[in-house]
């Protein structure tokens, strides 16, 4: 068994699915309503920021994600008492008893998650010191840790590489820096902010990632006693402080999940009202769903996207750094792009290998070309970068059933979609990776009326 079908039987069994393959009769619209809980990149952030506090946390809105069971776990294994569930939304996060874990206990879930870089800051500022072993997530590129380590060592910590993992630790404390990213990384912004909130001195960070959620964690650690100012042109300045205290927070909704959902409804000419998603997270996509020829209605307990009928019309996008067009929504977006009538482009700039689930598309009849080395456009917005690549489908085209393997969360939505699109039956396997992001989306697809079951 491949470390890709483990990594997806253990989420799916985290999150309670009967099974890691479910069965999909496709051709039918999705109608209905869902609730979107809160966001994947807040809810797991905020809960390492649990770590810096003196006094126990609240956060609500959770997701019953599996990503989510992974944090839980490595709070846990770190003497973190947790009470309330995922599945109630709501928990509360106690690190009175914080304390050094055992590395075999995090090399368990070390091929779960990529969020254990993210504990080396609130750790060595509890302990004094941190092991964080080798990183799982999405295989969709490097998307490599340099930035981080970089960023922990400009504080003052020493990182040693072993064949285990990485060992870092701080003997002389952890004091304010000032360090300029070589690229917006949500990551690397991340990993500052909450290594620097209790760093001694000042730290300012140039060339930060502003996307919402991270807007979301500075309102957290606000909450906890840090102070945290953002500046214009991609500055933040922190002032270290000695003490946090827990905090009470509701996450924001995950954009990347309404987004999903919008795609799916656009995609199988349906209507799905996504309970708690707002409109100024999401104004980038709307734009450009409007554009293809999607509809919304905006209202006080959410948005409504559906297909109105007609033909979709084709766009060109390039994704990019917040307030640009996410990566993440690249993915669910092309399944409804193979249906507009005429040349759709997509130029990814963000990570270099988030087309390998065009294949499976290509298999079930889409015309889809990838470019590997990118496509040169004069009107183009965003500057090229080296390691994207371009997609250039062509449509409307008939997909059919076949059997799908789900290779990461966004690409495995993907499919999800192109399954319920597609005429004929679809077997998904490694559903599991899906629940890493997407919460109870078997009861969801239930609700919205789609015809699937578990294989046996």
């Amino acid at each position: 068994m491949n470390s890709l079908v483990q990594d997806a039987r253990k989420a799916a069994e985290r999150v309670g699915l009967k099974s890691d393959t479910i069965v999909i009769n496709g051709g039918r619209p999705l109608r209905g309503t869902i609730d979107v809980r809160g966001a994947k990149n807040l809810v797991t952030k905020a809960m390492v920021a649990s770590l810096l506090g003196d006094t126990t946390s609240t956060l609500r809105d959770v997701p019953d994600i599996s990503d989510v069971h992974v944090v839980a776990s490595l709070l846990e294994i770190h003497g973190v008492k947790i009470s309330g569930s995922a599945a109630t939304g709501v928990l509360q996060l106690d690190p009175a008893n914080v304390a050094s874990a055992k590395s075999a206990e995090i090399d368990a879930l070390s091929g779960s998650s990529r969020i254990p870089i993210l504990f080396c800051g609130p750790l060595l500022h509890r302990l004094g010191h941190a092991f964080i072993p080798d990183l799982g997530g999405c295989r969709i590129g490097d998307r490599p840790i340099d930035f981080h380590l970089d960023a922990l060592r400009a504080f003052g910590a020493v990182v040693d590489k072993l064949p285990s993992g990485i060992n870092i630790t701080a003997p002389n404390g952890l004091r304010g820096a000032n360090i300029e990213l070589p690229y917006p990384s949500v990551g690397a912004t991340e990993q500052v902010l909450l290594t620097g909130v209790r760093a001694l001195g000042t730290t300012e960070l140039k060339n930060a990632a502003i996307e919402p959620e991270i807007m979301d964690l500075i309102a957290v650690l606000q909450k906890m006693g840090a102070i945290i100012s953002v500046e214009p042109n991609r500055t933040i300045f922190i002032e270290g402080v000695e003490t946090l205290n827990g905090f009470n927070h509701r996450a924001l909704f995950d954009r990347n999940e309404a987004a999903s959902w919008a795609s799916a409804a656009l995609a199988t000419g349906g209507s799905i009202f996504t309970t708690g998603a707002k409109q100024s997270e999401m104004m980038t996509f709307l734009n450009v769903f409007r554009k293809i020829g999607g509809a919304f209605d905006i209202e006080e307990e959410g948005i409504r996207f559906y297909h109105p009928g007609g033909e979709l019309k084709p766009v060109v996008i390039e994704t990019d750094v917040h307030p640009g067009f996410m990566t993440d929504w690249q993915q669910p977006l092309i399944v409804a792009l193979t249906q507009a009538q005429g040349t759709s482009i997509v130029h990814e700039t963000v990570y270099e290998n988030r087309f390998g689930f065009t294949d499976a598309l290509i298999k079930m009849g889409a015309k889809i070309e990838v470019h590997k080395e990118g496509l040169a456009d004069p009107n183009r917005r965003v500057p090229r970068r080296p390691l994207e690549q371009a997609a250039v489908i062509s449509g409307p085209t008939k997909l059919h059933g076949t059997d799908l393997e789900v290779p990461d969360l966004r690409g495995g939505f993907s499919h999800l979609i192109a399954a319920l699109v597609a005429d004929g039956r679809s077997t998904v396997s490694n559903v599991g990776l899906i629940a890493r992001g997407y919460g109870d989306f078997v009861g969801k697809l239930e609700k919205l009326g789609a015809d699937f079951a578990f294989a046996a």
